[in-house]
C-alpha cells in the first residue's frame, strides 16, 4: 500500500477485527481508536496511516521521504540501505528549557523540572495542535518498549505527522500490528502524540521552523501522556525513548516498583568463562555507547552488547536486580565514534542507517569529526554548504547522530532481548579534576549518594556552554519525570526491594593533569578497570579505603605507556577539593528542602567527617 494513499480505518481489515474477535477487549480497542480520532478530529491530517510494521511499508516510507527531498539516499555500494536526513541550524539537539513536567501539584515536578499547570498547559496545546496536521498523513504507530510480550516490556502509541520521526521510531523500538493485538486484548498503553509544527520536512529549507519559544515537549505523568509541538530533532520527536522510556517510565518505575534509567547495559565475560552484567549511567556524548561496544585490550575478557542508553530494572524473584534494555536500537552521537575509539560501532553502520546532520562524500558516502584520522578533501557539510579542511567549521554538526538496529552490532549479545541480573552499576561523567579513575562505593546508600552527587561538563547534545559543569545526577537530570529527591528516596528504597544487590561503582575517564592532557587513555584501555571491578565482584581484588570511597590497590596497566606520575595523579584525593565539593552537594540538596531522604544526608556528614579527618593526618 502506498503512503500517499487516502488511508482510513475501515480500510485495515486487521482493524475492524480487533472489536469482534473473541481474544480481543472491544472496549479497549473503541478507547484506542476513539482517542486516534479525537486527534485527528484536531489536527485535521489529510490522510491516515496506521503503521503495521511490515518491510514494505517502511521501504515505501523511506522511498517517499527521498522523492520529496526529505532524506538523501547515500550510494548503494558503499553504505547500502542508508539514508542522510539534515535538520534546520536551530533544531539540532533536545530542548531542556522547552521540555515540561505538567503534574497536578507542583511539588511533584520538583526544582529540576518545568513544571506547568495541566489545565493551562492542554489549552496552549490545542491551540498549537489545531490543524497542524494539514496537508500531511498522520501516522499511527503502535511500538513496544522491550520485546513484544516481554514480562518488563511496556506499550505506547505515537501519532506524528513526521515520517522522519516514523522511520526513527521503527529503529528504536518494536513497532506493527502485534502491539496493537495486545492493546485490542486490554493491555495498558501510554499516549504520545508529536507534530513538527512546520512544512520544513517537505524540503523546502526556506520555510523556517518554529522558534524555540514556540516548541514545547510536555510530559503528564498523572495520565502517563505525552505532546511534542515545533521540533524534528530526534530525542524531542522519537517520544518512545527519552519521553517514554525515562520521564514517563519513572513515574511508572517509583509507582510499581522498579527503576527506569539512563544506563546502558553489558555483558563482562571473564577469561574464566564467567558472565556478569553491569548497568552504567553517563550523561549523553560522554561515551555510553564506547563502553556499550568495548573491546577489551586485555587478553581472555570478552564484553558484549545488550544496551547503549537506557535500562529498565526491576527485583527478581530471586531477590536480584534483573535489567532490560527497553529500546530496539541506538541512537549514537557520530562526531568521535571511529576506527581508533569504536570500531564495533563504525561496523555496525555499514549499512541500513539513518544519519542525521552528518557530512556528505563525494561519492554518496557520509563522513564526521572522528571517524577517519583525516578529512577528505571536499565534503557537503551538515547545512547543505560546500566543505573543505580549511573551512573554520565542523562538517558534521558536533550532535549529529546515527540510527541503527541493535541487532547489527558485531558485538550484540545473542539474547540480548532478555532480562539479565545485575552485578555493579556504575556513576560517571566528564570531570577534568578531583574524581578518580574509578571509586567503590562502601555500601548501597553510599553507591546512592555518589549517584545523586554526579556532575559533568556539559556537551554538545543539550543546550548551554560546552564545557560548563553541571549537576546530573544519576545522568538523571534531564530524563526524570518527577521531583529528583523523591527519586533518590526510591533509589534507596530499592533496599527493601531487593535481597542482593549490585556493587556501586563511580569512574571517571576523562581527568587531566596540570597540563591539561588527559590522563588515561580511555576507550578500550577503559576494559582495564571493568577488569577490576569483576575481580573485586569475586573478592579477588585488593581495595583501599579512602574518604570517598575505595580504590584499586592495584590496576592492571601492563602494556601501558602509562607513567607512574599519572597513574598517581588518576587517584589523587584532594581532602580541600572534596571539602568544596561536599558544600557544592550541601547547597544543591538544600534546593529540594527537606524532601531529601535522611540516608543521603547521614552520607554527606559521613564524607565530611572523612575529609577532615584525613586533614589532621
Amino acid at each position: 500500500m502506498a503512503i500517499a494513499e487516502p488511508i482510513t480505518f475501515a480500510r485495515n481489515s486487521r482493524l475492524s477485527e480487533y472489536g469482534t474477535r473473541p481474544e480481543y477487549d472491544s472496549r479497549a480497542f473503541e478507547e484506542l481508536l476513539s482517542w486516534v480520532k479525537s486527534v485527528a478530529a484536531l489536527t485535521k491530517p489529510e490522510r491516515i496511516h496506521w503503521v503495521d510494521g511490515t518491510a514494505e511499508e517502511r521501504q515505501a516510507l523511506l522511498d517517499a521521504m527521498v522523492d520529496q527531498g526529505m532524506l538523501i539516499k547515500l550510494n548503494p555500494k558503499l553504505r547500502p540501505g542508508s539514508y542522510l536526513a539534515r535538520s534546520d541550524a536551530g533544531d539540532v539537539a533536545r530542548l531542556e528549557s522547552r521540555t515540561f513536567i505538567a503534574s497536578e501539584r507542583e511539588e511533584d515536578a520538583g526544582p529540576t523540572n518545568n513544571w506547568t499547570e495541566p489545565s493551562v498547559m492542554r489549552a496552549t496545546l490545542t491551540e498549537l495542535f489545531d490543524g497542524s496536521m494539514r496537508g500531511r498523513t498522520m501516522f499511527v504507530v503502535p511500538f513496544s518498549m522491550g520485546k513484544v510480550g516481554g514480562p518488563i516490556s511496556q506499550l505506547g502509541v505515537q501519532i506524528t505527522d513526521s515520517p522522519y520521526a516514523v522511520a526513527s521510531i521503527g529503529v528504536m523500538t518494536r513497532v506493527g500490528s502485534a502491539v496493537t493485538e495486545l492493546i485490542a486484548e486490554g493491555s495498558p498503553w501510554v499516549r504520545t502524540v508529536h507534530s513538527v509544527g512546520a512544512p520544513l520536512e517537505s524540503g523546502d529549507r526556506d520555510v523556517a521552523w518554529p522558534s524555540n519559544d514556540e516548541k514545547y515537549i510536555v510530559h503528564f505523568p498523572d495520565t502517563l501522556e505525552v505532546f511534542s509541538y515545533g521540533s524534528g530533532y530526534g530525542g524531542n520527536a522519537i517520544l518512545a525513548k527519552k519521553c517514554y522510556a525515562l520521564r514517563i517510565a519513572s513515574v511508572l518505575g517509583r509507582d510499581q516498583g522498579w527503576l527506569a534509567e539512563h544506563m546502558l547495559l553489558i555483558r563482562v565475560v571473564s577469561p574464566e568463562g564467567r558472565k556478569y552484567h553491569v548497568a552504567a549511567a553517563f550523561p549523553s556524548a560522554c561515551g555510553k555507547t564506547n563502553l556499550a561496544m568495548l573491546r577489551p585490550t586485555i587478553p581472555g575478557w570478552k564484553v558484549e552488547t545488550l544496551g547503549d542508553d537506557i535500562a529498565w530494572i526491576r527485583p527478581g524473584e530471586d531477590g536480584r536486580l534483573y535489567a532490560i534494555n527497553p529500546e530496539a536500537g541506538f541512537f549514537g552521537v557520530a562526531p568521535g565514534t571511529g576506527e581508533s575509539t569504536n570500531v564495533t560501532a563504525v561496523e555496525a553502520l555499514r549499512e541500513n542507517v539513518i544519519f542525521t546532520n552528518v557530512a556528505l562524500t563525494d561519492d554518496g558516502d557520509v563522513w564526521w569529526e572522528g571517524l577517519t584520522d583525516d578529512a577528505p578533501e571536499h565534503l557537503i557539510d551538515w547545512q547543505g554548504n560546500d566543505w573543505t579542511p580549511a573551512a573554520d567549521r565542523p562538517a558534521a554538526h558536533p550532535n549529529s547522530r546515527f540510527t541503527v538496529s541493535a541487532a547489527q552490532a558485531p558485538s550484540i549479545s545473542d539474547d540480548w532481548e532478555e532480562a539479565v541480573p545485575l552485578d555493579a552499576i556504575l556513576f560517571g561523567g566528564r570531570r577534568a579534576s578531583n574524581v578518580p579513575l574509578v571509586t567503590e562505593a562502601f555500601d548501597w546508600n553510599h553507591g546512592v549518594f555518589m549517584g545523586s552527587t554526579i556532575s559533568s561538563e556539559r556537551t554538545a547534545a543539550a543546550e548551554g556552554t560546552v564545557g560548563e559543569l553541571r549537576r546530573d545526577p544519576f545522568a538523571m537530570m534531564p530524563f526524570c519525570g518527577y521531583n529528583m529527591a523523591d527519586y533518590f528516596g526510591h533509589w534507596v528504597e530499592m533496599a527493601s526491594l531487593a535481597e542482593k544487590l549490585p556493587n556501586v561503582y563511580q569512574v571517571n575517564w576523562f581527568r587531566k593533569g596540570d597540563d591539561g592532557r588527559f590522563l588515561w587513555p580511555g576507550f578500550a584501555e577503559n576494559s582495564r578497570v571493568i577488569e577490576w571491578i569483576i575481580r573485586r565482584i569475586e573478592g579477588s581484588a585488593d581495595a583501599v579505603d579512602t574518604p570517598i570511597g575505595r580504590v584499586p590497590a592495584e590496576l592492571n596497566t601492563e602494556g601501558l605507556d602509562l607513567p607512574d606520575a599519572d597513574l598517581s595523579a588518576l587517584f589523587e584525593i584532594d581532602p580541600d577539593g572534596w571539602l568544596a565539593e561536599a558544600d557544592l552537594t550541601s547547597e544543591f540538596f538544600d534546593t529540594f528542602g527537606d524532601r531529601v531522604p535522611e540516608e543521603l544526608r547521614s552520607q554527606l556528614a559521613g564524607l565530611r567527617d572523612r575529609l577532615q579527618t584525613a586533614k589532621r593526618g
